[in-house]
């Protein structure tokens, strides 16, 4: 089912004046504000292609892109390639380090009906357009997405292995990840790649906007070229995959935020308790402790005061999203719909695009913003399991907008592709 490819990738000029960690940057969607305008300093920084800055990003882009590969500042690599990306890292509390193991190709952007890519999250249109615009711009993939292969024999990982011996770079990211890169070029190893994969769905875990906006970027094109083969540039995007298969999957739980509340305290506590046990809880740096394991239970701080709320077991059958089971059996659809619908009135919609919603993946910064008074409301959760994650996609349907993180992030600055019909073959 899946069609990959090796890549003829782009990578820095390794004689440059810069390390690669000064090159490398977060992804867009987790970029602090703070972090973008440090990097901006270094003319040369990934984030000028991922995160441009200035009134018309995306053409800041294509002509930074432009003048980089001009001045040989970005050098494209002379022979296709599997490019090998593992991870290093640690959990807070744990001294295992786990090593994540994956690889970067190019897979067909395929429609969501065709069910060869399953996604598991809503986007928000905002981002979304945000990358079509660069990626029509540019015609680069500057960050890889991260999807889910199933190999159970872990058949790739001895080729994987023995690639990353001779790593292309090694570095240490703004995560305290090791994140190593190296390549593989014998055609016949890369053969075992695209035959592994040829029998495969592909779970996407995470980069659903940039995804869907290849899908759609592939979509205008078909149309323009109406006589396409399936087969030209345009069709592929750039994808980081890793084994489902592996106990190094790690997904943590992403927050709500919400900066002020469309109804008062009073209110909101008092609409919660007719479908929640709410308990006050003393220390509010407990709350992510008084919910672990427990099915739908959340952690509410709200203006400094703190409590558990247990959805009450009689009140999940209210749950009138049409959605397969999978779905509203988890805690992100109870949170979504009984306390962003039901309780303050946000449509399903709406909490698509509902202006100060945030969405944090720290428990203390929640508790921040709020002592701070930046933020009125923090709703604390749970992570989300690979195994519910798996029930979704091959349901059909989709979990809410940012239910999953998973960990670490994939950087920028590694490896860019092109999908210019001159530079892609």
């Amino acid at each position: 089912m899946a069609d990959i490819l090796p890549i003829k990738g782009f990578r820095y000029n390794p004689r440059l004046p810069f390390s690669i960690d000064a090159l490398t940057s977060p992804l867009f969607d987790v970029v602090s504000v703070k972090q973008r305008q440090a990097l901006y300093r270094n003319s040369y920084n990934s984030i000028h292609l991922s995160v441009p800055p200035g009134p018309d990003p995306a053409d800041s882009a294509r002509r930074t892109a432009e003048h980089w590969k001009r001045a040989g500042i970005l050098l494209q690599d002379q022979l296709p390639g599997i490019y090998v990306y593992y991870q290093y890292f640690r959990l807070p509390g744990s001294s295992r380090e786990y090593c994540r193991k994956g690889f970067m190709c190019h897979i067909k952007a395929y429609q969501w009906e065709e069910q060869v890519i399953l996604r598991h999250e809503n986007t928000i249109p905002a981002a979304v357009n945000d990358r079509i615009a660069l990626l029509e711009e540019t015609k680069m993939h500057t960050s890889a997405t991260h999807g889910l292969f199933t190999d159970p024999d872990f058949t790739l990982e001895q080729y994987m292995d023995e690639s990353i011996t001779s790593p292309l770079y090694e570095s240490e990211d703004y995560q305290g990840v090791r994140d190593v890169l190296s390549v593989i070029h014998d055609a016949q190893v890369i053969q075992k790649f695209v035959d592994l994969l040829k029998d495969q769905q592909i779970i996407l875990a995470d980069g659903h906007h940039r995804y869907e906006g290849s899908l759609q970027y592939r979509r205008k094109m078909q149309q323009q070229h109406p006589q396409a083969t399936g087969e030209e540039p345009f069709n592929y995007h750039l994808m980081y995959l890793t084994n489902a298969a592996s106990d190094d999957l790690r997904i943590l739980p992403t927050h709500r935020l919400f900066e002020s509340l469309p109804i008062s305290p009073e209110a909101f506590l008092e609409r919660l308790k007719e479908f929640f046990v709410v308990t006050s809880i003393e220390e509010a740096y407990e709350l992510n402790e008084v919910i672990t394991r427990k099915q739908w239970a959340f952690g509410v701080y709200l203006q400094g005061e703190a409590y558990k709320a247990r959805l009450k077991p009689e009140a999940h059958a209210l749950l009138a999203w049409e959605v397969p089971q999978e779905v509203k059996d988890l805690d992100l659809t109870v949170m979504h719909y009984f306390i962003l619908e039901r309780v303050l009135g946000i449509s399903a919609e709406e909490q698509r695009q509902y202006p100060g919603l945030s969405y944090v993946r720290s428990f203390a910064e929640c508790l921040g913003k709020v002592d701070s008074g930046k933020a009125q409301l923090a709703l604390i959760t749970n992570e989300v399991k690979m195994e519910e994650v798996q029930r979704v996609c091959h349901s059909g349907a989709v979990m809410p907008q940012k239910s999953t993180f998973f960990y670490p992030k994939v950087i920028c600055g590694f490896l860019f592709s092109s999908i210019d019909e001159n530079e892609f073959n």
